[in-house]
């Protein structure tokens, strides 16, 4: 191996160490003190609870690890969003769990904890995939009621997304294992079946103290909406449990009885492993996001067998679309090309850009994958679309909005991986999160925002140089770099990756290594929803 691959192996594998540290840091939720409290009372934690629940927790995905990371420090955070999601089997039927963990402000909602539940709901209405609550939360975080109680996207939308699931035959669970009050109390029993813990939990509209306060009855919380109240008096749920891993029982029992379902019928043949080493993707990924490197070289090592068959090979080149089988699942593939290229009139392109023609054929290729019923597996490294006379002239807006099109009604299911870049346009085009995949992961090296921390730098030093020299501030070389060291550094922040995850701008960040587990997750959970509508990309100038 050359020093290049070395140097860029040893950089890609901190950027790992890091991701596997944070991931350790959130998996504490509210801390180790807060953890002890709540398993005192009887009680698994979240993380526990699913991990009972799962077949086999190391073939489970995580969704939103990251959600909340470095947000609401004034609250004292709000890790992993107070909510942990997983994907995974339970008795042998796909599922996706979504657990409060209590030791995060008692499982209080903030405007990201309402974010994410929407995000599981969303996974398990577009796959049709069963939903599991495991329910112990305070309810809405009333400081912040106001970001998370009202709007369309807050928290009445769960109870709307429990009906509309249930009228799709969609199958949900509920297990109040915890509190379960005020508006909350609606979850679990708009879900089909409903268990309670014995002691430990309880449901109730308004608890003790707010119903003395509001019409005096004195009443203590589990005579009000305890298991005895909910499964002997008032009909409210469908199962006692004696503790934790009794109504976790009580779920797998249910699980185990739940028929097939009709499939979207992706093909899938007998999964072999890449023959080329996938741990060189860390040797092969550049330390540096401007540095060029062939992506085919990457495609060899995430894909069956290490085959890739192109699509256009020769025309287009700074896209590569192609087709392949991911853990023996067929997919097409479209990925951005980060080495330097000839065109076939000897011109030099330049990597991780897309040109007229490789928006062309990306089209064309993303219409073949659906009109043969295909996942579409966008690998993202991409600075935009060409700009420039020549790109103008030649249409390039009109060729990037047909790939833009197409990418947006598309009806095969798709998946994006942002491995480097993911800036502007691009970002769009190679299917960002606005563009519905049904997962989006990044790796560790990868950077989302309009434009790389350099140029906007650039940019935002020049609005603010000009703001403050009119208020009569002077710059020498010294004070303009502290003033750009100062803009990049806050911008840099900004296009993390782990800064996206926050957001639930995507699913999580992953290790490269787990790349194949995610897609062929995501593929199995798709494979719950066959498709429904017909390919059309509408109107467009050709």
């Amino acid at each position: 191996m050359d020093i290049n691959f070395n140097k860029n192996e040893d950089y890609n594998k901190l950027l790992l160490s890091d991701l596997r540290r944070k991931l350790a840091k959130v998996k504490l939720g509210g801390g180790q003190k807060r953890i002890e409290k709540h398993k005192a009372k009887g009680k698994l934690t979240a993380r526990e609870r699913i991990d009972y629940l799962l077949d086999d927790d190391e073939q489970a995905i995580e969704i939103g690890a990251f959600a909340g990371d470095g947000m609401y420090a004034e609250h004292g955070g709000c890790p992993s969003g107070g909510v942990v999601v997983k994907i995974g089997h339970v008795q042998g039927k796909q599922c996706i769990i979504v657990a409060n963990d209590a030791t995060v402000k008692a499982g209080a909602w903030f405007p990201i904890t309402g974010k994410k539940n929407l995000r599981a709901q969303e996974i398990a209405i577009e796959n049709r995939l069963p939903i599991i609550y495991l329910v112990d939360s305070a309810g809405v975080y009333l400081p912040m009621q106001d970001e998370i109680f009202p709007d369309k996207e807050h928290f009445g939308r769960i109870f709307r997304n429990n009906a509309v699931m249930s009228s799709k035959g969609i199958v949900q669970i509920a297990a109040v294992m915890g509190s379960c009050v005020a508006g909350g109390a609606y979850l679990p029993i708009m879900s089909d079946e409903a268990l309670i813990v014995d002691k430990t939990a309880s449901i109730f509209l308004a608890g003790s103290y707010l119903v003395k306060a509001a019409i005096g009855e004195s009443i203590d919380n589990e005579t009000l909406g305890g298991a005895t109240t909910h499964c002997e008096i008032s009909g409210v749920t469908d199962y006692k449990a004696k503790d934790d891993k009794d109504a976790l029982d009580k779920i797998k029992n249910l699980m185990d009885k739940i028929g097939d379902f009709d499939k979207a019928g992706f093909n899938r043949k007998e999964a072999k492993l890449p023959k080329e080493n996938p741990e060189d993707i860390f040797g092969i990924l550049p330390k540096s996001r401007g540095d060029q490197y062939n992506m085919l070289d990457i495609i060899h090592r995430l894909v069956d067998n290490s085959e890739f068959e192109q699509y256009k090979e020769d025309y287009g080149k700074t896209l590569l679309t192609g087709y392949a089988r991911i853990d023996g699942w067929a997919v097409g593939i479209i990925a951005n090309q980060r080495k330097v290229v000839k065109t076939g009139k000897g011109e030099m392109q330049f990597g991780g850009v897309i040109y007229s023609d490789s928006a062309d054929k990306a089209t064309r290729f993303i219409a073949n994958c659906n009109q043969k019923k295909i996942p579409l597996v966008f690998l993202q490294d991409v600075t935009g679309f060409m700009v420039g006379s020549k790109s103008e002239h030649g249409g390039i807006i009109k060729d990037g909005a047909k790939m833009v099109n197409a990418v947006s009604n598309s009806v095969v299911p798709k998946f994006t991986i942002v491995i480097g870049n993911s800036y502007g346009a691009g970002n769009y085009a190679m299917c960002g999160k606005a563009y519905d995949p049904r997962l989006i992961v990044a790796w560790p090296s990868a950077e989302l925002a309009v434009m790389s921390g350099n140029s906007a730098a650039k940019v935002l030093l020049q609005i603010e140089k000009a703001s403050l020299e009119k208020q009569g501030e002077s710059f020498d070389a010294n004070k303009e770099k502290a003033l750009y060291d100062k803009i990049k550094a806050r911008y840099d922040n900004q296009i993390s990756p782990y800064y996206a995850a926050a957001r639930i701008w995507t699913d999580a960040v992953i290790n490269p290594l787990d790349t194949r587990k995610w897609i062929s997750t995501g593929i199995e959970a798709a494979n719950h929803a066959p498709i429904e509508k017909q390919f059309n990309m509408g109107v467009l100038q050709v």
